[in-house]
């Protein structure tokens, strides 16, 4: 905001800056009181890899996109909830996120992430991180059989050799054309365009 004039006093907050993608992108992230387990201390944080250097977690992101590096969020339960419902989606896709895997989600923030074109996938019930042993080091691959459909298991390998099962949590077939359009918005357009 300061390379467009705007002065420090006049910052104000995130929602008072909700038209600007570049200031929401920014703040997807950046609450003060964020959980990464890759570090031992709490904060919007995250460590690049391989480098391990310590990083803001969208400055991190930047550097992941610059590399071409596509991104996944592990999560644990109720991922999404009490996040801000227009941003909560919009801010992942433009860090580069292309996939959630997560042990449950909130209901609205599961469709508002389809929508963006991010894949959103669930563990195995009683499975997460932690079971499965994910650090957030490693890297995935994330494979399926046939074309993509409701609620269909994938297979997902670890860089370090472990190999676990999700679901897609695409739960309905509008859903499916959704996420196979990269999003609503792409599949409202390619209809209208028909």
């Amino acid at each position: 905001m300061t390379e467009r004039g705007v002065e420090p006093k006049l910052f104000n907050s995130y929602g008072a800056r909700r038209g600007n993608d570049l200031v929401m992108a920014r703040g997807t992230f950046a609450n003060v009181r964020i959980v990464n387990k890759m570090l031992d201390k709490v904060g919007p944080l995250t460590k690049h890899i391989p480098s391990g250097e310590v990083l803001p977690i969208y400055e991190a992101a930047e550097k992941y996109m610059s590399e071409g590096t596509q991104l996944v969020i592990i999560a644990g339960k109720e991922y999404g909830s009490g996040s801000s419902r227009d941003w909560a989606a919009k801010g992942p896709k433009l860090q580069g996120i292309k996939a959630v895997i997560a042990q449950s989600y909130e209901r609205i923030h599961r469709s508002n992430l389809l929508g963006m074109g991010i894949l959103p996938l669930q563990f195995k019930e009683g499975e997460g991180a932690d079971s499965i042993g994910l650090d957030g080091s490693e890297t995935f691959s994330i494979t399926r059989e046939g074309d993509i459909s409701v609620g269909q298991e994938v297979t997902v390998t670890t860089s370090t050799g472990k190999t676990f099962k999700c679901l897609t949590r695409l739960d309905t077939a509008p859903e499916v054309a959704y996420y196979k359009n990269g999003g609503i918005l792409q599949y409202v357009m390619r209809k209208l365009i028909a």
